[in-house]
């Protein structure tokens, strides 16, 4: 179940591919999928999203072939090629002390906020107005869950940028993400631990000292570092006077968590060479390329899915068959309203009620008519399915709104300041997809940042030097 894929680490050279080389000691290996990555299927019609700046802009010029939309698109890419510089004054006034941050920050982040400050249609409206190419070139929004409407131009262009060149997936599957960095860690003296609730953090004269556990223990530290995603630390884990010192709730205030989704997960009685499946992943659309309308017409269950992602990790990974023979796995993954599932808020995980179990078979049955649109050899081969809803995902990562991406990626959430490591408590540092932007990639440079500002140095000048 965990990750689809990640731009840029399955070549070598690349800061990315250096980071994950640093940080599991080498032992963390990537495969490419394949040469098209991506899929986007919009009733009958599909679009490959194939490896390479100029094979990608052919693919968009194939499909819209049009003298008007073929300079529509080349100013796409010119604006996508823009983007590329303007990031590091940036994220470096994320990660320069507070008092450095107050002097020089509004001159280090002005170039990316002239950016960021536009919407992903704003931006395409003022280049085409070919409803059908917008709604291919943001076919993929669902990588970071927002209608092109309202998601930040900047948030759209990393992204592009980000699979420019394809992507890659973990070999041995995405549980050697943690199994290669836990060794690490734990090399270093350091322990990793699961199954292991914080029940607040420990803060004495505005200084954070350690972390209270659930269990009743207590875990005292020179700095502590939460990942847990900003909601959960300001509003969860923090003691209440020191949330009203800082005026915690009011930061919160000009937030808004990101999207939340159902999952459907499938494990099949079959080799996945035998099923012929790609190393890819299907974005499955209705007739509709307008994302605006499709999502507006997505008012409750019955209503048609705007939006399915499609993949096979089996298929990804290299080693999957070796390790589990005979056997392949696929998902779905859809974005609808955390709202809907007020009804259950209060429930128990695995003991939520008939009337909870009988919506998931029957989201169940509507996203495998969305799989099989894209896989339909896979057939009466199904063995075992599971489902998950946004409070599964509550339940299990603790974030209240069932949000995966953490926090939107508005143009708003881009002008926010206090979204970076320090905090107004000494010695307690954020880290991961808030601090920086969503993904993996986004957690995983969000620890790269916070490292840096707690040991007041570049960190990633660092890694280029030292992995060769």
């Amino acid at each position: 179940m965990g990750l689809h894929y990640v731009g840029q680490v399955h070549i070598d050279g690349t800061l990315l591919n250096k980071v994950f080389r640093y940080i599991s000691n080498d032992e963390l290996k990537w495969a490419p999928l394949d040469n098209v990555y991506d899929r986007a299927v919009f009733g009958d019609t599909e679009y490959e999203f194939p490896t390479g700046k100029e094979n990608l802009k052919a693919m968009f010029k194939e499909h819209f072939p049009s003298e008007e939309d073929g300079i529509s698109i080349d100013k796409y890419f010119e604006l996508l090629e823009e983007v590329r510089t303007v990031g590091p004054g940036y994220f470096a006034e994320k990660v320069i002390p507070p008092f450095f941050a107050k002097i020089f920050g509004n001159m280090l982040r002005r170039k990316v906020l002239k950016i960021s400050d536009q919407t992903t249609l704003e931006v395409l409206q003022g280049i085409t107005k070919n409803e059908k190419l917008i709604g291919v070139l943001t076919a993929q929004y669902g990588d970071y869950g927002l209608l092109p409407s309202k998601s930040s131009w900047y948030m759209h262009s990393l992204l592009a940028n980000h699979y420019m060149d394809g992507a890659g997936y973990p070999v041995g599957g995405a549980e050697r993400i943690a199994e290669t960095t836990t060794a690490v860690i734990e090399g270093a003296g350091g322990k990793v631990l699961t199954r292991a609730s914080v029940k607040q953090i420990i803060v004495k004269d505005n200084t954070a000292v350690g972390v209270e556990m659930e269990d009743g223990t207590f875990v005292y530290a020179d700095k502590v570092i939460s990942e847990a995603g900003i909601y959960n630390t300001y509003s969860k884990l923090l003691p209440e006077e020191v949330v009203e010192q800082h005026n915690l709730k009011d930061q919160l205030k000009e937030l808004e968590p990101s999207a939340a989704h159902m999952g459907l997960y499938v494990g099949i009685n079959a080799a996945t060479a035998d099923l012929n499946l790609p190393k890819c992943n299907y974005w499955i659309f209705p007739e509709e390329y307008n994302h605006e309308r499709g999502r507006e017409a997505y008012t409750d269950f019955d209503a048609t899915i705007p939006v399915a992602f499609a993949s096979f990790p089996s298929a990804k990974d290299s080693e999957s068959e070796k390790n589990y023979p005979g056997r392949t796995t696929a998902e779905v993954i859809i974005i609808l309203s955390n709202e809907w599932f007020d009804t259950w808020r209060d429930t128990e995980w695995n003991k939520r009620g008939e009337e909870y179990e009988a919506l998931k078979e029957k989201m169940a049955e509507k996203m495998f008519e969305q799989l099989y649109r894209v896989a339909p050899q896979l057939k009466g081969k199904v063995e075992h399915y599971e489902v998950s809803s946004p409070i599964t995902t509550t339940h299990f990562s603790e974030h209240e709104h069932g949000e995966i991406y953490g926090v939107e990626h508005t143009p708003k959430r881009f002008r926010q300041k206090f979204l970076k490591p320090h905090t107004p408590v000494k010695n307690l540092y954020l880290s991961g997809q808030d601090v920086l932007i969503a993904s993996i990639a986004g957690g995983t440079m969000g620890g790269v940042l916070c490292a840096s500002a707690i040991l007041k140095k570049n960190l990633l000048w660092k890694i280029q030097k030292t992995v060769k």
